[in-house]
């Protein structure tokens, strides 16, 4: 899988926004598709994991001169 593959959607799809709003007992399947209420997405953000620091070796520090 590729990296650019995971993003965030800003758009449903009408059968994604009808599965949405019938969760939120907002859906009314006898009105109008044309005035479907609009649904927010939610944001996932992904936590980043934290870099541990190593402790200083002598070997480490040779290279770094």
């Amino acid at each position: 899988m590729q990296a650019g593959a995971i993003k965030s959607r800003n758009v449903l799809t009408r059968a994604e926004r009808i599965a949405r709003l019938t969760e939120l007992d907002r859906f009314d399947p006898e009105a109008s598709i044309v005035g479907m209420a609009k649904v927010r997405v939610p944001k996932v953000s992904l936590k980043r994991k934290k870099k541990v620091k190593k402790e200083d070796d002598p070997k480490d520090a040779k290279k770094k001169k």
